[in-house]
């Protein structure tokens, strides 16, 4: 049973990543910790206690880092709504968050467990390299580190060859990439290789069950985004729930390969860019298990499990 501590930026496609991970049935959620990203960390933690009402599940929120270490703001309200969640006008949540900030709450459990806990990161990187720095053994004391974000080949989606989480905090992905012995990536490209066919994300949406109608409530926004700007024909791109799959069920990863990665800090029209050294020129140790094939009809699965 993987026992997961979720970082997030609770976005529309994070919402979608915990919504499977609340519901699989061997998943343990031992934390949520939230993020500055697609919109204020504020905001953040709101919408996740909004789909922990909507899954009827209890855990532990822990709110986190409210800007990047050195960048402006840049949020993706855009894709995601002024609130996250689609501006889906939901109810608000009698939950709250902890009191401990979400940096030292990483540190104290895998402290308290070391070895115990799978990181899965949602959302810029930020909370990740606060805690790195604070604790430099804090890489080596979690089971493993998944991450969704940064491109292997250069196709970015907001800006020439940055994605998203990686952009909003290129010092947060420097500082990981380089406390990290290793650590597992889930690429924009991967992510478009396994987009979804429009006609199976309409059924999808259209599921009755409670857990259906507020998935269909919260995706109408990123859906509209989507179409506009990949067309018809080129499906729907899930990030997140791409790299939940991957924490919740290794096995259906089915193609992967190590390598060393940095990240541009400086570049005009490169800032944000994860950069690959494909052929070892560097002679740097492997320090990113990237995924590159995953096993599509599993996944679809884990998808339709999100709204039963």
């Amino acid at each position: 049973m993987p026992h997961l501590i979720i970082d997030t930026d609770a976005g529309i496609d994070d919402a979608h990543a915990l919504m499977m991970a609340l519901k699989h049935p061997n998943a343990d959620i031992a934390a949520i910790t939230t993020v500055n990203g697609n919109v204020e960390v504020e905001q953040v933690t709101r919408n996740v206690a909004k789909i922990l009402d909507a899954c009827g599940v209890d855990a532990p929120i822990y709110q986190g880092a409210s800007a990047p270490l050195v960048a402006p703001h840049f949020f993706a309200k855009h894709v995601h709504g002024d609130d996250g969640l689609g501006d889906a006008n939901l109810p608000e949540s009698p939950r709250t968050a902890e009191d401990e900030h979400a940096v030292n709450a990483l540190l104290r459990m895998v402290d308290d467990a070391p070895g115990e806990y799978t990181l899965v990161a949602l959302g810029p990187l930020t909370n990740i390299a606060l805690a790195a720095r604070l604790d430099p053994t804090f890489p080596s004391k979690l089971n493993d580190f998944i991450f969704m974000g940064g491109t292997i080949a250069a196709h970015g989606n907001v800006s020439f060859v940055a994605e998203f989480n990686i952009f909003v905090d290129p010092e947060a992905t420097h500082i990981v990439l380089d406390s990290f012995p290793m650590a597992t990536m889930l690429s924009w490209e991967t992510t478009m290789q396994h987009s979804i066919d429009w006609n199976w994300v309409i059924a999808w949406l259209a599921a009755d069950t409670p857990l259906g109608r507020f998935n269909a409530a919260i995706s109408q926004q990123i859906i509209n985004f989507g179409k506009s700007v990949g067309g018809e024909s080129a499906g729907f791109a899930m990030p997140d729930p791409l790299a939940m799959a991957v924490a919740l069920e290794p096995d259906i990863v089915l193609e992967a390969q190590t390598q060393y990665m940095s990240v541009e800090l400086n570049g005009t029209h490169t800032r944000g860019q994860t950069l690959v050294d494909w052929v070892d020129r560097y002679k740097q140790p492997h320090n990113i298990r990237l995924i590159t094939q995953v096993n599509l009809d599993r996944f679809r699965e884990l998808l339709l499990q999100t709204v039963q």
